[in-house]
């Protein structure tokens, strides 16, 4: 199962820009100003109940994330797009009226660098969650990384989508005000 979700989301590298990979699209995904597909397909579905843990053991349960506004980033290390998201998703962490939850889909390997990745390349307000086993790629189905996943306050998912985004744009900017 896990060759087959590293299979999956293998099509992101660090060669490829954020705009050479191709979105995966759904009937009802629409691609953005960069070319990735905003799905709102899934609009109304209950955030699951994933755990996930940093490399200090340290355990976060979904269930308890409601009560602000949640994106939550599926990423990897060895990913050129999601690591030219970092800063601005840092950005977003750091202002605090959306939540941000990073969660890298690393080897168990590389759970160690993790945390430190994310400081150097500027993501001090974003947390190392760690998903070596897949388990959120293979609840959200994703296909390539990143991939974005954004639930209102109550815990209903509004949209998702799958590459890469400014997450400094106006065009950002008026997808996270979407309820």
């Amino acid at each position: 199962m896990v060759a087959g979700i590293a299979a999956g989301i293998a099509g992101c590298d660090r060669q490829s820009g954020g705009d050479k990979q191709p979105p995966e699209a759904s009937a009802s995904a629409a691609p953005n100003a960069e070319g990735a597909a905003i799905d709102r397909s899934h609009k109304g579905a209950q955030l699951p109940t994933l755990r996930f843990k940093d490399a200090a053991g340290k355990e976060i349960n979904t269930a308890g994330l409601k009560g602000k506004p949640l994106l939550i980033n599926l990423w990897a290390t060895w990913c050129g797009p999601c690591i030219a998201e970092l800063p601005a998703l840092n950005k977003l962490a750091a202002g605090g009226k959306i939540r941000v939850l990073t969660v890298s889909q690393d080897s168990e390997s590389a759970k160690g660098k993790v945390a430190a990745f994310l400081k150097a390349r500027g993501g001090d307000a974003l947390e190392p969650w760690l998903d070596p086993e897949g388990t959120a790629a293979t609840q959200w189905q994703v296909g390539t990384l990143p991939a974005s996943i954004y639930y209102d306050a109550q815990g209903r998912e509004v949209w998702r989508i799958n590459g890469g985004k400014d997450w400094a744009g106006t065009e950002a900017a008026a997808l996270l005000a979407e309820q």
